[in-house]
């Protein structure tokens, strides 16, 4: 009988979600940072953990730069 990764409980057929290769009770695959309720391929993953899209996975591991102050242009390409 498989476990699931969250709980380690047992993971019966009529209660199983099958989500990053893994079976999961319904009310544990959930987002890691949220806790918002996920369904089976409606997410992202990051070292085997579930994340939800958006705010989640974008605000923890998506692109970085622009509203940081990086585009900025260095002083060097305005010539006086």
């Amino acid at each position: 009988m498989p476990k699931c990764p969250r709980c380690t409980k047992e993971v019966y057929f009529a209660e199983k979600v099958t989500s990053l290769g893994k079976d999961w009770h319904k009310m544990c695959l959930k987002c890691k940072l949220c806790n918002k309720l996920l369904s089976s391929g409606g997410h992202a993953q990051h070292n085997g953990e579930p994340y939800c899209h958006q705010p989640c996975y974008a605000k923890e591991f998506g692109p970085t730069g622009f509203r940081s102050g990086s585009a900025t242009a260095p002083n060097s390409f305005y010539k006086k």
